[in-house]
């Protein structure tokens, strides 16, 4: 009788812990592969310039163009210009190239430039040949590719398009404040300087003309790529429930008591800090800009504002 106790009772506590594993067993171990990440969305206008680049060095014809973004280039010459010229704001027109030998034995190669008064100029490289024309692209220091140019040029004079961004340049180049998310007509496409290869001038509703600066080659991750400085759309169709008069507010950069933090932010752009606190009838922020501005919001509505005044051109 003992014995069969005995089993009975294993029996029973054998069964509760197989039930035990059973029920954990059967929920799926969470890793951080099975957690569903958002999708992120490629807009049109982050591809829009993913075909222009410069050229692989393998295409590079006799005479193709390059603008001079700085003196700086004679710096890259060596010796070939020593009795050179000022080339800031002029270009170059490539000759050709030339085997040459290190002092250390090492193939390298000379690329041959001339200016527009037939001074020539040697840029050595410091790779053999092939090396050079199995890379996607050379790069000439301080130049633009005209080339590239003439491609964006081809794809945006004479287009118009919705402007996002409120910094704008003036028609010496100087920065300055603008209008957002208004259309504009492309009527320039200039070689910029060494950090965006691309200055467009544009027109607004008004006949306002102003400029941006474009990086292009780098994909949408680009900073001012086409992406972060135009919408193929009118913005105001994303957000409809936004009042005329708050609208009005957004374009021209300014605030007004009552607007909600997502309008303010679509003014003026996100705060440097944000400081969130208890107020009297609710939750009281207070947003703090790097331009000395700030708001306080209560409840998620505007109460108080200052030195938000930028002049807009």
């Amino acid at each position: 009788m003992r014995q069969v106790l005995t089993i009975l009772l294993l029996s029973v506590v054998l069964f509760a812990v197989q039930s035990c594993f059973t029920g954990i067993e059967s929920t799926p171990k969470i890793t951080a592969s099975d957690v569903k990440k958002e999708k992120v969305v490629i807009t049109p206008e982050q591809m829009f310039l993913d075909s222009v680049g410069n050229e692989p060095f393998g295409q590079w014809s006799i005479g193709k163009k390059f603008y001079v973004t700085d003196n700086k280039i004679n710096l890259i010459f060596g010796a070939s210009a020593q009795n050179g010229e000022a080339l800031e704001g002029k270009s170059l027109s490539y000759k050709g190239m030339r085997k040459v030998v290190s002092v250390a034995g090492e193939e390298e190669t000379e690329l041959i430039f001339a200016s527009d008064s037939g001074t020539e100029y040697c840029y050595r490289v410091a790779a053999s040949l092939a090396d050079l024309l199995a890379r996607k692209d050379v790069e000439v220091p301080f130049t633009i590719e005209m080339s590239l140019v003439e491609d964006v040029r081809d794809k945006l004079m004479g287009q118009s398009y919705y402007l996002i961004t409120s910094v704008w340049y003036d028609m010496n180049d100087e920065i300055a404040y603008g209008r957002k998310f208004i259309p504009v007509k492309i009527v320039g496409v200039e070689p910029g300087n060494h950090v965006y290869p691309i200055k467009l001038t544009f027109v607004d509703s008004a006949g306002k003309q102003a400029r941006l600066f474009l990086s292009v080659g780098n994909g949408y991750k680009s900073p001012r790529s086409f992406a972060t400085l135009f919408s193929f759309t009118d913005p105001k169709m994303r957000y409809p429930d936004i009042k005329a008069d708050v609208w009005d507010n957004i374009i021209h950069g300014r605030v007004a008591l009552d607007m909600t933090r997502s309008e303010c932010r679509l003014s003026l752009g996100a705060p440097k800090t944000v400081d969130t606190r208890p107020g009297y009838s609710g939750v009281r922020e207070l947003w703090v800009y790097e331009n000395g501005a700030y708001l306080v919001f209560e409840d998620g509505l505007l109460r108080d504002y200052r030195n938000v005044n930028i002049k807009r051109q």
